[in-house]
């Protein structure tokens, strides 16, 4: 008799579609939410600008959720919401529409909670190490926005 598939679960191979990539970007962002204590509503459908909002003593706040990328000592990401169809491609600036945005970054396994007006309206970058040059000034650095709680 062959062993139950449940018993010997094995792990998939995760998709990388972009659309389970967000999904998996939220889910990682949602547990460190909840398990630091922040009260985190969800909107029914699909159709938001937001991914989440944090219940803040009552004050609302609009969260769109992010992968940060690492690249040459900076978290990377977009600021902006790609669509495409057969007549182009579309970007979407969150201005106005959020008041947050929320990126998790596997490379250092860190969430950081970033307001938009602080973001340019394309992408955004949160530096991790020092810069080559020794600047010090106009550096927006990641330890500044890492998630509290």
């Amino acid at each position: 008799m062959e062993p139950s598939p449940i018993k010997r679960l094995q792990p998939p191979s995760p998709s990388s579609h972009p659309v389970d990539l967000g999904l998996r970007t939220e889910a990682a962002i949602l547990a460190q939410l909840v398990q630091r204590g922040y009260q985190v509503l969800i909107p029914f459908g699909t159709n938001q600008r937001y991914d989440l909002v944090l219940d803040l003593n009552g004050e609302f706040v609009r969260a769109q959720c992010k992968k940060g990328r690492l690249r040459d000592g900076v978290v990377r990401f977009p600021a902006r919401s790609t669509r495409s169809n057969s007549r182009g491609t579309y970007f979407r600036s969150y201005a106005g529409q959020i008041e947050i945005f929320l990126v998790h970054c596997p490379d250092t396994n860190q969430i950081y909670a970033v307001p938009v007006d602080e973001v340019p309206a394309t992408d955004g970058w949160l530096r991790v190490d020092p810069t080559r040059n020794g600047q010090q000034e106009r550096i927006r650095w990641a330890r500044d926005y890492e998630l509290p709680g």
